[in-house]
């Protein structure tokens, strides 16, 4: 898996504390822009990420290359529905060589189990490439390609999704792949705006598990508390 942060708003806590403060100021946002102070723009996420009022946290967004994930990964990605998607086409790039395929941790630890899933897969590629040189057009031939297939994808979401996205995939109950994919956006986007970002991530790290009977028993350490930053 490769994940990199193509681009994000500059300075987003900035943007997103003008579009809150805009509300109540008697000037425009450009000029809170260029003067609100450092205290200030800090006061005011403060009062944003306490209330629960975020829409202003819309003003800000993400883009991440991913690359090297499963088709598995993004069925479960895509129904972050406010987001913004773009994916390597099954339709239009068609596999003249067989395509790399993700191999789940379960499975590459039994070498028994990995060698039916490699033959499953190679098998499913064959099948698919002799579609492919009968005629078939790839947009039907790929109809025979595994989940596993890897794949590559564009993804911009704004700081609100981003926290609703951390907040249900970084869970120890969430599916593997999709998992790690969530922590490392979490590591890419934290230094770009630390005080938003900073207890991002399963619930358990601001307070009770939600999942119930179906907890995993295992809660994060607890994140440091805003009312004290």
């Amino acid at each position: 898996m490769d994940v990199r942060l193509l681009y994000h708003t500059p300075e987003p806590e900035r943007a997103m504390a003008v579009a809150a403060r805009l509300c109540y100021a008697p000037v425009g946002a450009a000029e809170l822009m260029d003067h609100m102070s450092d205290d200030a723009v800090h006061k005011v996420l403060k009062t944003i990420m306490t209330s629960g009022h975020f829409s202003a946290l819309e003003h800000a967004s993400y883009t991440f290359a991913i690359d090297g994930v499963s088709r598995a990964l993004t069925h479960q990605l895509v129904r972050h529905r406010l987001a913004s998607y773009n994916q390597q086409s099954q339709r239009y790039v068609s596999f003249a060589q067989e395509p790399a395929f993700i191999v789940p941790p379960a499975v590459a630890a039994d070498p028994k189990v990995k060698e039916r899933f490699d033959a499953a897969n190679t098998a499913a590629f064959a099948a698919y490439r002799d579609l492919i040189d009968s005629g078939v057009s790839a947009e039907d031939a790929r109809y025979l390609l595994p989940n596993a297939t890897e794949t590559k994808i564009a993804v911009t979401m704004n700081v609100r999704e981003l926290l609703h996205f951390f907040e249900v995939r970084c869970c120890k109950r969430a599916q593997w792949e999709i998992r790690a994919l969530a922590l490392e956006m979490l590591d890419l986007v934290v230094p770009t705006a630390p005080y938003v970002f900073m207890d991002a991530g399963a619930p358990c790290r601001r307070g009770p598990c939600r999942e119930g009977k179906m907890t995993c028993g295992d809660p994060y350490p607890r994140a440091p508390k805003r009312e004290d930053s």
